[in-house]
């Protein structure tokens, strides 16, 4: 198993932009392997005393953080997406996105310990 993690600051007035671009983006993860997607717009966020979510996009008045996460099969099936996803027409079409790219925070994981309650 392997996971894509992500964090975001998103202007609250854009969350349904968020939402629209989100499907889409799961439905192109999960055509090229991709075993679950979540995103998770910003509930109860506190402000840390050294460091917190908000400070580490630099997020601006107004944004919610956006917490996401793709688990997939393995690295080399995510290594694989990633390139085909870039280049998928439904990507594609995306238009402007409603965050600010570069403050998104993202990175590749190996899990060392999962549990699920069956």
């Amino acid at each position: 198993m392997y996971v894509n993690g992500y964090l975001i600051g998103v202007p609250e007035e854009k969350k349904d932009a968020y939402i629209n671009i989100a499907k889409t983006f799961a439905a192109v993860a999960a055509d090229f392997g991709a075993l679950e997607i979540f995103e998770n717009w910003e509930k109860e966020v506190p402000d840390g005393d050294v460091t917190d979510y908000r400070r580490a996009v630099n997020a601006e008045p107004g944004e919610r953080i956006v917490f996401s996460w793709v688990i997939w099969p393995d690295r080399e099936t995510a290594a694989v997406a990633h390139k085909g996803m870039i280049e998928d027409p439904r990507m594609q079409g995306l238009g402007e996105m409603p965050f600010d790219g570069k403050r998104m925070i993202l990175g590749g994981f190996e899990p060392i310990v999962t549990y699920r309650k069956a």
